[in-house]
């Protein structure tokens, strides 16, 4: 009886990527919420949290791209996938426009001033995010595991 699969997974990209989404984690936690460790001193959200907040986003993209895609091991990518891989690029620039939309002179406190993020950044974000966790979901290899039980 063979109870070895019939493709290979990296480990070492599984711990990359797990790694790298718990540390995205933490640091989008920081940007979003600092309060909960007790570092909010401003009464709006300013520029440092908006670009910790987008790091951190950035980091969970990443380590959810990489070990995604090493469940696909040898196997060649669908293009349903691929798909997922330009959607998760999508959403997270969205999110960055979205987020920095006062820095970049879209948004309505452009620089000097201080920028702020309102509701409607708020929301552009949120449309980012459910964006890149599209894509994520399309990157999963569901046939893999479905001819795995049909056997």
């Amino acid at each position: 009886m063979n109870i070895e699969p019939g493709f290979r997974i990296s480990y070492l990209r599984i711990r990359f990527s797990l790694i790298s989404v718990g540390f995205g984690l933490l640091i989008f936690a920081i940007g979003a919420k600092p309060n909960w460790f007790g570092w909010n001193r401003a009464d709006v959200v300013g520029f440092v949290q908006i670009v910790t907040l987008l790091i951190g986003l950035g980091l969970i993209c990443l380590g959810g791209y990489v070990g995604l895609s090493a469940l696909w091991g040898k196997e060649q990518r669908s293009i349903l996938a691929d798909i997922g891989l330009r959607l998760i690029a999508t959403g997270y620039v969205i999110s960055i426009f979205a987020g920095m939309a006062d820095v970049f002179g879209m948004g309505a406190q452009t620089l000097p001033d201080n920028p702020y993020f309102g509701p409607l950044q708020a929301t552009g974000l949120l449309i980012g995010e459910f964006v890149i966790a599209v894509g994520l979901l399309m990157l999963i290899p569901y046939h893999l595991h479905l001819n795995k039980t049909t056997k």
